[in-house]
């Protein structure tokens, strides 16, 4: 069991190289045609780049179904998988993209330099020229700017006090 769970951790942590890798060379590459419906603004509630979400959702199924009996170690792969995709859900879609309304602004380092990087990448709407193609790593220089944006706003509520 504990072999298993530090499976599955060490693949939910292996999936953000996976997910920069496919992002920035198969999303912005051969299967752009797919993923460029998320660069472009629209009012309906899907984009065919959530066809990449209905992959992974398959390949960790299907781990699920050939390591589950007996469980081995294809079934923490793809508990690994999931438990990422979960992740990539509450953070890219609805957090970062606010696809439900759940979360309001936030004071926190970590996803403020998240919501940057993200807009970042945004930026550029075509296929090439984009930056920052992960989800959950975030480079340094988005920390610095997200700390610094945090610090001016705890000092502004600190003189309103």
């Amino acid at each position: 069991m504990l072999l298993g769970i530090g499976i599955m951790l060490t693949v939910f942590v292996a999936m953000e190289g996976v997910a920069w890798f496919m992002h920035k060379y198969v999303l912005h590459g051969f299967l752009w045609f797919l993923h460029k419906s998320h660069h472009t603004r629209h009012r309906h509630a899907f984009e065919l780049n959530d066809l990449f979400f209905a992959y992974y959702g398959t390949l960790a199924m299907l781990f699920f179904l050939f390591g589950s009996d007996p469980i081995d170690y294809r079934f923490w792969i793809g508990a690994g998988i999931s438990l990422y995709g979960i992740a990539y859900f509450v953070i890219h879609d609805v957090f970062i993209h606010r696809r439900l309304k759940v979360f309001g602004k936030t004071s926190n380092v970590y996803l403020k330099a998240l919501n940057m990087a993200h807009k970042v990448h945004h930026k550029t709407a075509g296929k090439y020229g984009a930056a920052s193609f992960g989800m959950l790593w975030v480079a340094p220089a988005y920390f610095r700017t997200a700390h610094k944006i945090v610090q001016k706003q705890q000092d502004r509520g600190a003189i309103h006090n």
